[in-house]
């Protein structure tokens, strides 16, 4: 069967919303304006973890036909735990009250009157934010039509006038990079990548686009993986030219204005140049829609796994539950989820990658039933001992051992382990074969 060129774009552009979030439109232009005029290397390392690793984590999730199976090759006890970890942190506990507070506080709190309670302004904001979450996602069939045909759109429409406007009358200088961006801007363009969150939420969305395409007629697994494929190459086209426009703007306004801490202020600095007051208009509708989609990517794809693993509460009641839980934890302040999604980011994203790259090779590997536990296991246990590194909490001693590793520091040490369990898986599978 095949798909029409209409709902082939509508699943395409759904899956851009779904991925472009908070974090897309902040990072790209704060890389611009630090990596000035190493901004190219430093953009080609953001777009392999940005783009390149999503959209494969999207096939792979397709092909496995879910998460949860595609874990299970590492084994089944680390299948639930992994799956559960990665839908909590990517979805209440983390992802969604991320999604629906940056809005808030990068595009509307600093334009609110100097007495203005904004802990009351970010209430009210985020309970209309989440009604309309709640309203989009409690009809799921409805998903593509209403992302596909508006949400998209619009959100394109005024990113691409936000960057025609500066092209044509934002000031422009373009400054030396910061001292993070002059030794391997590319490695910190790679690292920056992972702040997106988009090759965790592929592991997640993967399962949300193969069920769309099922629902279009789609019954042969071979035609769902092979539109999949072909929405995930549009969607990262797409995702590509975004994340250039608003490097882009970053990079050439890097001499222009100091240093902020994100790209929000970086983006509101631009866009007062161009518009003044209406700006923030500008600036909160494109910060809304973008996180809208996102949210409610998650609140489905979050709700429909849940639904399908405790099947006594029906997906209406998941989705009811996580909006109610991601809104508590929305209003803990952005401050808050922050301080918390770096560590977390640097221990599950090494994994997510290595689960990925392992999946795509599959086929030439499928013999070895010790590559993918012995694998996974030994890139947790250093991605871990990474993250609890930078956050100060780690023994003196294995600190001093692990910065050892080639490129430890850089965030790279789980290459080496990896590369060294592969091998050793090898070496054990020769010795002792197990039958799969």
């Amino acid at each position: 069967m095949k798909l029409s060129r209409r709902n082939m774009l509508l699943i395409s552009f759904m899956l851009f919303s779904l991925f472009f979030g908070a974090g897309n439109l902040i990072f790209p232009p704060f890389l611009g304006q630090n990596a000035g005029i190493n901004t190219i290397p430093a953009m080609i390392g953001f777009l392999a973890t940005a783009v390149i690793l999503p959209i494969l984590g999207v096939i792979v999730v397709a092909q496995s036909d879910g998460l949860d199976k595609l874990a299970s090759r590492v084994g089944h006890k680390f299948s639930l735990i992994f799956t559960v970890l990665i839908y909590l942190s990517i979805g209440p506990g983390l992802g969604i009250p991320r999604a629906a507070s940056v809005p808030f506080e990068m595009a509307v709190a600093p334009y609110l009157p100097e007495d203005a309670n904004r802990v009351l302004f970010m209430l009210l904001y985020s309970l209309v934010f989440f009604i309309i979450a709640l309203w989009l996602c409690l009809n799921p069939g409805k998903l593509v039509q209403r992302i596909g045909r508006f949400l998209t759109p619009s959100l394109l429409i005024l990113l691409v006038f936000l960057f025609i406007s500066f092209v044509l009358n934002g000031e422009t200088s373009i400054a030396s990079p910061q001292h993070a961006y002059q030794g391997a801007p590319l490695l910190k363009g790679f690292c920056e990548g992972y702040q997106t969150m988009d090759t965790i939420a592929a592991l997640n969305f993967g399962l949300v686009i193969a069920t769309t395409l099922r629902s279009f007629g789609l019954e042969k697994e071979k035609d769902v993986v092979r539109y999949t494929v072909r929405a995930g190459i549009f969607a990262g086209t797409i995702l590509s030219l975004v994340y250039l426009m608003l490097t882009y703007m970053g990079a050439m306004s890097s001499g222009i204005y100091s240093i902020g801490e994100n790209g929000a202020w970086t983006l509101r600095q631009i866009v007062a140049q161009l518009f003044g007051e209406f700006g923030a208009v500008i600036l909160a509708a494109i910060f809304t829609l973008a996180c809208l989609t996102t949210c409610v990517g998650l609140i489905n794809s979050i709700s429909q796994f849940f639904s399908t693993l405790f099947e006594k509460v029906s997906y209406r009641k998941w989705v009811l539950l996580i909006v109610t839980f991601s809104f508590i934890i929305c209003n803990q302040g952005l401050t808050t989820i922050l301080s918390i999604s770096s560590p977390i980011l640097d221990a599950i994203y090494p994994i997510s990658i290595m689960l990925i790259l392992l999946s795509l090779v599959h086929r030439y590997i499928a013999s070895n039933a010790y590559i993918y536990p012995i694998t996974i296991t030994g890139v947790a246990v250093i991605s871990i001992i990474y993250a609890l590194d930078r956050i100060h909490i780690l023994p003196t001693i294995v600190s001093t051992a692990a910065h050892h590793l080639p490129f430890f520091s850089l965030g790279f040490g789980w290459v080496c382990i990896a590369l060294i369990m592969i091998l050793l898986s090898y070496i054990i599978n020769a010795i002792h074969p197990i039958q799969n």
